[in-house]
């Protein structure tokens, strides 16, 4: 069957984590210009190519796990399995972002704003030693209540996060924060964590990267898209 929806996964690495979503989006519809991507467009008098992209990614955060749907003009055939296409598309794109897989997408599945139940984010930088790792993540565990200070609409006000976090903890170097947060409602974002958990280090010296994002299906967890080698482009991005 010919696919007429894809779903692509990539990375966000390096110097271009600072390109906001806004931008990165439109680097993405320069990017399948470039290839002549078969991508679709919507009808009337300014005419948009059909991607929609999943929860935006924090300017200056990293990421293994982004991901983009393009809807393609009906009856055109792509094979998504040649490495020419990821690679032509990687070459396309900006240094730091590259294509890691191309999957059909299932038109019976919800959008990837309401598919995504959780992500999966590292935090790391100077100053954070074993012992603060787990001491901080005891303290948020075992916690009731976790209050955090957000702005919105002009208008301060102070939330309790703790229902937002699933899990967190250091992870098996000792090295970094790994921390599950849900995404259902108004989001827990990475620097808002990373205050709560090490209020004496600057935000702006630590670095985030999101790994994972993942869906409830049928009872069942799993990645939106799963790599065979995730382990290994995980951490050649974290020793870069």
């Amino acid at each position: 069957m010919i696919p007429v929806k894809l779903r692509m996964r990539y990375s966000k690495l390096g110097k271009v984590r600072f390109v906001s979503h806004r931008d990165g989006a439109r680097l993405w519809e320069r990017a399948l210009r470039r290839v002549s991507f078969p991508v679709a467009y919507t009808e009337g008098f300014t005419p948009r190519p059909k991607l929609s992209f999943g929860m935006a990614l924090p300017t200056g955060a990293e990421s293994v796990a982004e991901y983009i749907d393009i809807d393609l003009v009906a009856g055109v055939t792509i094979d998504i399995q040649d490495p020419a296409v990821v690679e032509g598309l990687s070459t396309a794109l900006p240094v730091g972002m590259d294509v890691q897989m191309i999957a059909e997408r299932d038109p019976a599945r919800g959008s990837l704003q309401t598919e995504v139940t959780s992500t999966t984010w590292e935090l790391a930088g100077p100053g954070i030693e074993p012992e603060l790792l787990e001491s901080a993540a005891r303290r948020i565990l075992a916690a009731d209540e976790l209050f955090v200070e957000r702005e919105r609409k002009g208008q301060r006000r102070t939330d309790d996060v703790r229902p937002l976090i699933r899990d967190l903890g250091p992870d098996s170097s000792g090295t970094r924060f790994v921390a599950e947060l849900n995404t259902v409602g108004r989001a827990l974002r990475p620097s808002e964590l990373a205050l709560a958990a090490f209020p004496g280090i600057d935000p702006v010296d630590i670095r985030v990267l999101r790994t994972h994002q993942w869906t409830d299906h049928d009872g069942e967890r799993r990645e939106i898209i799963s790599l065979p080698n995730a382990s290994e482009a995980l951490d050649e991005s974290l020793s870069a």
